[in-house]
């Protein structure tokens, strides 16, 4: 029995005390061979936070082209890594329901991060069973808050976004790029596309009625020429790419759509 204000049972001042004439071992710092290392730190280096400048994975082009009764989005099927065609079967069309189609350019493994989200919000709806689909228009201005919101953050997604679907009985087209700016239109298109399928389809990006007139099957052909005139001329293309059409009945999907190449021509070409 000790008597009161005894320290006969209390503990060391602190635990984990230094020895006499020894450092003291702070939490976080490993001692080898007898030199303490420096504790771990989230702090930002001499030159802050440093994140990505560029891509690295990348598809190329996707266009989108509106008809009068629904649209049609294609993009080719090869991944680059950096130069190198290095993935030559890759989906960059998407169904997102019925009534929405999506189609990517840019760096493949932001739109991997981003497809979850965009896969969640589907499962959500289909979790609430109300009869509700998310409708394309709802989907771009969706997509343009997060592509806002990650540059704003000086943290974007390098990505080209294709949204195209049904809207109330309407055929929809927009497109969404990583600084969040947007737009909508009768025909859109990313990357090189920009520069040789625009031309191509420059008959009804200038007249804003001309796809009222526009079937399904013209509109096929017409995007299976832009798709070969992309594969001769973009050296980060493939023959191989994927199409998505959108009418009121539904999506189809097809993943095996091949170029109808004719390399002919080159036998003529002398000099190179």
């Amino acid at each position: 029995m000790y008597p009161v204000g005894s320290n006969a049972m209390a503990g060391p001042f602190w635990s984990n005390g230094p020895a006499p004439g020894a450092f003291y071992n702070f939490p976080g710092a490993a001692v080898h061979g007898g030199a303490m290392q420096a504790p771990r730190s989230d702090t930002p280096g001499e030159f802050g936070t440093q994140r990505s400048y560029y891509p690295v994975t990348t598809g190329t082009s996707v266009v989108g082209l509106m008809f009068k009764d629904g649209v049609i989005l294609a993009a080719d099927k090869l991944i680059s890594y950096g130069s190198l065609a290095r993935f030559h079967d890759v989906d960059r069309v998407y169904r997102i329901n019925d009534k929405t189609v999506l189609g990517i350019g840019g760096d493949f493994a932001d739109f991997q991060f981003i497809k979850r989200h965009i896969d969640q919000k589907v499962i959500d709806d289909q979790c609430l069973d109300d009869k509700n689909e998310m409708k394309p228009r709802a989907f771009y201005n969706w997509l343009t808050r997060v592509m806002y919101n990650r540059r704003s953050d000086f943290q974007p997604l390098y990505l080209d976004l294709v949204i195209g679907g049904m809207q109330d009985g309407e055929p929809f087209l927009g497109h969404v790029n990583l600084r969040g700016r947007s737009y909508t239109s009768n025909v859109v298109a990313t990357g090189y596309g920009t520069h040789l399928a625009l031309p191509l389809l420059r008959e009804y990006s200038e007249n804003p009625t001309a796809y009222q007139e526009l079937g399904q099957t013209q509109a096929n052909d017409l995007m299976k020429r832009v798709m070969e005139v992309l594969w001769y001329r973009d050296c980060r293309s493939d023959p191989k790419y994927s199409q998505a059409i959108c009418t009121a009945s539904g999506v189809q999907l097809d993943a095996d759509c091949f170029v109808a190449q004719n390399w002919e021509l080159a036998h003529t070409i002398k000099g190179y």
